[in-house]
């Protein structure tokens, strides 16, 4: 009987739920400065991620294992090896970097076409808005074609990952749809 209890309550309240959380996006883009600020609550200088990090971190009752991979050209194709199971993908673009958005967006649209991923809900972080000549999130949107994305829930929130701002106005929206869609 109280495992019956513990159940309900457990998918009332989203507790001891596990979500997969993928954060992608072209190298330099501030993933892995996102994910540190999400863990820790301050940001520090990083490296280059070659390969990946992973963390897990308790946000709005949920356990969310959130791996950030590597953007680099040569280690784009094997993000598909970490789809399976996720719940939703964190998509970065460096909002100043005009020469590589459009090569941002395709890998978007690339990656967003896998089975695996046909669920996952997308929020895309216009990121270091704290830096002159940044894109609008407007004007982010409009360049990744984002309003041709029909099929998955969707937002672009402007971000610094080096303020803070933005980022838990994201997370709160990504989370509440995971639970929404996808912890019913």
């Amino acid at each position: 009987m109280g495992n019956y209890f513990s159940s309900i309550f457990d998918r009332l309240w989203g507790i001891n739920k596990d979500v997969r959380i993928l954060i992608l996006g072209l190298d330099g883009a501030g993933k892995t400065t996102i994910l540190y600020f999400l863990k820790i609550g301050e940001v520090f200088n990083t490296n280059p991620t070659i390969g990946f990090n992973v963390e897990t971190l308790t946000y709005k009752n949920l356990k969310l294992n959130v791996w950030d991979l590597g953007g680099q050209t040569s280690i784009r194709p094997y993000w598909r090896c970490y789809y399976a199971n996720t719940a939703a993908v964190i998509f970065v673009i460096d909002s100043t970097d005009t020469d590589r958005i459009q090569t941002a967006s395709k890998e978007l649209h690339l990656m967003l076409k896998e089975e695996e991923l046909q669920d996952a809900a997308l929020l895309v972080f216009a990121n270091k808005q704290d830096l002159p000549g940044a894109l609008s999130a407007s004007e982010v949107s409009d360049s990744l074609k984002l309003v041709d994305l029909k099929d998955r829930s969707w937002s672009i929130v402007a971000s610094s990952a080096k303020t803070g701002e933005g980022i838990h106005e994201g997370l709160d929206w990504l989370i509440d749809v995971i639970k929404e869609e996808q912890l019913q």
